[in-house]
């Protein structure tokens, strides 16, 4: 099983984009996407932009990981 999860791009560089989680940042590939800004939230999958969500979706998806975090914890 293969899991992606969104983060937001902070940086273009050509094809390339930095992204940044909980203050970890990335470089990935933009090959995969058409157009991005900076402020995007992108599913990230093995290095690379796979898929643009809005903010909102995005911020639903990572409050759900943070929760089975918090589970595993216990």
């Amino acid at each position: 099983m293969c899991l992606a999860i969104p983060m937001k791009l902070v940086k273009i560089e050509g094809n390339k984009g930095i992204v940044e989680l909980s203050g970890v940042k990335k470089e990935v590939s933009l090959d995969l996407l058409g157009e991005v800004e900076i402020g995007d939230y992108l599913i990230i999958h093995a290095g690379f932009a796979i898929e643009k969500l809005n903010e909102e979706e995005a911020k639903k998806t990572l409050a759900i990981w943070e929760e089975i975090g918090t589970l595993q914890k216990q």
